[in-house]
C-alpha cells in the first residue's frame, strides 16, 4: 500500500513539473517573438546616411541639408548627408543601389539625369530602376536659361535665340541626357540654335565655370538660379516650362516668347536600395511624408526658390518611369 501511494505521488509530481516546464517554454517563446517583433518596430536606432550624388553647395546638396533636420525630428536619430559626386551622378547612385539594405542608407535620385543613364545603350550598367526602393519625391524644379549680368551680345531670350542661330555658344550639362543637356539639344532641334553642352559634375561646378566666363549661358533649374539671380550675379531670361516660375514671376517662358517645344523639369526624390524590410520602408516613407510637408520646411524651401512637390512612392515611381520613356523617345536626338 505504501509503495502504491509513493508511486501515485511521484506521478503527480512529474506531471506538475512537466506542466510548469511547458508553460515556461511557451512564455519564453512568446517573449522571444515579442522581442523579435519589436526589433523592426524600434527602427531606427542609429544614424541614417543620405547619399547626394553631387558636390556640396549644389542644388541637391542644399535640398538635402534643408530637409534633414525635419527628417531627424520624425525618425529620432541623426540624419547625415554624404556627398559622393562623380560619373555624372553615377558614383553616388551606384553606391546607393549596392548599399546594405538595412534601412540606414537612403539617397537622392535626380531625374531626368538618372533616367538618361539608365537608357543610354553605350553604358553597360548592372543598376536599373528596380535596384531602388523609391520612397518619396521631394522637389520639382523647372529649367531656366541665364546669362551673365552685363552680357552685351544678348539681353533677353529672343535676342539669345536669334544670336545662337548664327553663332555657336557653349552651355552646360551635368551628364548626357541631364535636364540641362536636354534643354540645349531641344533648342537646337526645335529652334535651330547652335549650342554645345559642356559636361560638368553638377550645378556647383557649372555655375562656377559660367560666372568665370568659361561658358556663354547657364542652363539650370529655377531653384538653383534663384539666389544668384536675386543677388545680381546672373540674369534669368527664360523658363523652359508651360508656366512661369512662382519664384521668378517676371521671367517669361520660352513658349510665351514664341518658342515652343523646349520644356525641362528636374525632380529630386529619395530612395533606398532594394531589399529593405517592408516595415522599415513604411517607417521611412511615413517620416519623409511628414518631414517634406512640414510647413516650416516648405517655407525654407520657398526662400531658396525651390518648389516642394511631395509625391508618395507609387506616384514617384510613375514619374521616374515616365522620364525613362521620355528619354527613350529622344534616342535619335541623343545619337543613340
Amino acid at each position: 500500500m505504501k509503495r502504491l501511494l509513493y508511486f501515485i505521488t511521484m506521478l503527480l509530481v512529474i506531471g506538475l513539473l512537466s506542466a510548469c516546464s511547458a508553460h515556461q517554454g511557451t512564455s519564453s517563446n512568446a517573449s522571444g517573438n515579442e522581442s523579435e517583433g519589436s526589433k523592426e518596430s524600434d527602427f531606427p536606432t542609429k544614424p541614417i546616411s543620405v547619399i547626394v550624388s553631387y558636390d556640396a553647395g549644389g542644388g541637391t546638396d542644399t535640398t538635402a541639408r534643408t530637409l534633414t533636420p525635419y527628417l531627424e525630428k520624425e525618425l529620432g536619430v541623426p540624419v547625415n548627408v554624404i556627398n559622393q559626386p562623380g560619373g555624372s551622378g553615377w558614383v553616388g547612385w551606384t553606391a546607393l543601389a549596392t548599399a546594405k539594405p538595412d534601412g540606414y542608407t537612403i539617397g537622392y535620385l535626380n531625374s531626368p539625369n538618372i533616367a538618361g543613364g539608365l537608357v543610354n545603350p553605350s553604358v553597360k550598367r548592372d543598376v536599373t530602376l528596380d535596384s531602388f526602393e523609391v520612397l518619396a519625391n521631394h522637389v520639382a524644379d523647372p529649367g531656366v536659361i541665364a546669362i551673365r549680368t552685363g552680357e552685351d551680345r544678348f539681353t533677353n531670350i529672343e535676342e539669345l535665340i536669334e544670336y545662337a542661330k548664327i553663332n555657336k555658344l557653349k552651355a552646360n550639362g551635368s551628364g548626357v541626357a541631364s535636364d540641362e543637356h536636354l534643354v540645349s539639344l531641344l533648342m537646337n532641334q526645335k529652334l535651330g540654335t547652335k549650342i554645345d553642352a559642356v559636361q560638368f559634375e553638377g550645378t556647383a561646378n557649372s555655375s562656377t565655370a559660367f560666372l568665370g566666363g568659361h561658358i556663354d549661358i547657364l542652363v539650370t533649374s529655377a531653384g538653383e538660379a534663384y539666389n544668384l539671380h536675386n543677388s545680381g550675379q546672373l540674369k534669368v531670361i527664360g523658363v523652359a516650362a508651360k508656366e512661369r516660375s512662382a519664384f521668378l514671376p517676371e521671367v517669361p517662358t520660352l513658349e510665351e516668347a514664341g518658342y515652343e517645344g523646349v520644356y525641362s523639369q528636374a525632380t529630386r526624390g529619395l530612395a533606398a536600395p532594394k531589399g529593405v524590410d517592408p516595415e522599415k520602408v513604411k517607417i521611412l516613407q511615413d517620416a519623409l511624408e511628414k518631414a517634406i510637408n512640414n510647413a516650416e520646411h516648405v517655407k525654407k524651401m520657398e526662400k531658396l526658390g525651390t518648389q516642394v512637390s511631395y509625391a508618395n512612392s507609387d506616384d514617384y515611381l510613375s514619374m521616374l518611369e515616365q522620364d525613362i520613356k521620355d528619354i527613350t523617345d529622344l534616342k535619335d536626338l541623343l545619337g543613340w
